[in-house]
């Protein structure tokens, strides 16, 4: 039998499949290969800003405001960057402050979100950016970083690392130990208004190589690992309310320096055995090595941290066995609702798009609907809890 090389195999097949991920990303979005957010129905920017859809109409005809597009039958659309005008407008009359804005005030402190699990097909990349592009839709300024070299979440936003990021321009460039660059060099503005994007790739990895070196050579005059991200962040804190960060299914030097970059902690679990085993190991490991950080000088005191249960089936017998198991376990740190296993969701992911970008009339109305709610109350119950961590 004929032996191959598998290194040539491997180039040949990557190769192969880069080309058609980049012809696939270039039908999708012609002519420039660049993503655009979708326009949002007045009926859907009305219930983003909790107005009625008449008092938008009252501004458009009173030349108040962002002029929307008008469709036939006089149906109006806005743009992600009107939204975010509208909000700017409506916030001083608010009765509430942070009504329409509801971000940082003075003495709130920036709530950086760090997304993790150890197994893969938790959905953690699906759930940080559906979270994110949320917030942003809801008025915050956030920074979405992908600190997995698998790059999942750049991609979801119109990267795709082997032709876009070819010289560099992920966190990686911001902490590593020789000439790191400001932190402001690498972030990238989306096509949703108020959020921005640290993306990832491979050079993620070097890091978790770099790092061992500089510890065997006793730190050589360098800032501790655990604190390179928060001191990266810092230089960017005026300019966001929400950090979320994507980190890489595995407890490394990435994950462990983003977990003391942290305020708040959102572990995604899916409930079956198999990876609540999974979890199980995690934590052990997960404070085990933490407690060493926190023993040299880390930051593990957090505002709050909760599990998502993900890809939900409620009618299934054994998930719903899992899922009260945790309730019972863990008690209030498990989220009130949960992510529903959805077509909409994993059909809108084929052409690497979230839910609040897809185009409704591409599902029935129902399935939207439920797996729309479903997103919405579980990332409305995320801002609830930094709201109260803001004291609000």
């Amino acid at each position: 039998m004929q032996q191959i090389r598998i290194d040539a195999l491997v180039a040949e097949h990557a190769h192969a499949l880069s080309a058609r991920l980049k012809a696939h990303r270039e039908q999708l979005f012609p002519p420039d290969a660049m993503k655009q957010m979708r326009r949002f129905s007045s009926g859907e920017v009305a219930k983003l800003l909790g107005v009625n859809d008449a008092y938008l109409r009252k501004l458009h005809l009173e030349g108040r405001g962002p002029e929307p597009q008008v469709g036939p039958g006089g149906r109006r659309s806005y743009t992600t960057e009107d939204i975010r005008a509208l909000r700017a407008l409506l916030e001083p009359g608010a009765k509430q402050p942070g009504t329409y804005l509801p971000g940082r005030r003075a003495g709130d402190h920036l709530q950086v979100i760090s997304v993790i699990n150890f197994k893969g097909g938790s959905a953690k990349t699906t759930t940080a950016a559906h979270l994110a592009q949320k917030c942003a839709l809801d008025g915050y300024r956030v920074l979405a970083i992908d600190l997995d070299p698998q790059a999942s979440l750049s991609a979801l936003h119109g990267f795709q690392p082997e032709f876009d990021l070819t010289e560099g321009g992920t966190l990686y460039d911001a902490i590593r130990y020789d000439d790191p660059l400001p932190l402001a060099q690498v972030i990238r503005p989306t096509y949703v208004t108020g959020l921005d994007l640290i993306p990832g790739n491979l050079d993620l990895m070097e890091f978790e190589h770099d790092t061992p070196r500089v510890l065997a050579a006793g730190g050589a005059g360098s800032t501790p690992f655990f604190t390179r991200i928060g001191e990266a962040l810092a230089s960017v804190e005026a300019d966001y309310d929400l950090v979320i960060i994507d980190c890489p299914p595995q407890l490394g030097f990435l994950t462990m320096s983003a977990l003391s970059a942290a305020t708040a902690v959102l572990v995604t679990i899916h409930p079956q055995m198999l990876d609540m085993m999974s979890m199980c190991q995690f934590l052990l490991m997960t404070s085990e090595l933490l407690g060493v950080v926190a023993g040299a000088g880390g930051n593990m005191s957090y505002d709050w941290l909760r599990y998502l249960v993900t890809r939900y089936e409620p009618g299934d017998g054994p998930q719903s066995q899992m899922v009260g198991f945790m309730r019972a376990l863990f008690g209030e740190h498990v989220l009130a609702n949960e992510v529903l296993k959805s077509t909409a969701i994993s059909d809108a992911g084929i052409t690497k798009q979230t839910l609040y970008e897809i185009e409704k009339g591409s599902f029935t109305r129902a399935t939207y609907e439920r797996a729309m709610e479903s997103l919405n109350a579980v990332n409305g119950e995320i801002t609830g809890l930094v709201q109260q961590a803001w004291g609000r």
